[in-house]
């Protein structure tokens, strides 16, 4: 599986289509829990890259200190 991994933007984007289809009733019941499980990895996917983006950015600010 050679796929090119979700932007913030993009997983952020797909959450709230989720959201909306389920909110609108838009989901079979038979595929509310593969749609839930994918938002939650999406939620994951989003939690990793503020981690990821807040120690960037702390260690440009910790470097300019110096």
């Amino acid at each position: 599986m050679n796929k090119k991994e979700k932007s913030y933007c993009e997983a952020l984007s797909e959450i709230e289509e989720i959201i909306n289809r389920l909110e609108r009733g838009d989901i079979d019941i038979d595929e509310i829990s593969k749609e839930v499980k994918l938002a939650s990895e999406l939620i994951k996917l989003c939690k990793l890259k503020l981690h990821a983006t807040e120690e960037e950015l702390n260690n440009i600010l910790d470097n300019k200190e110096d």
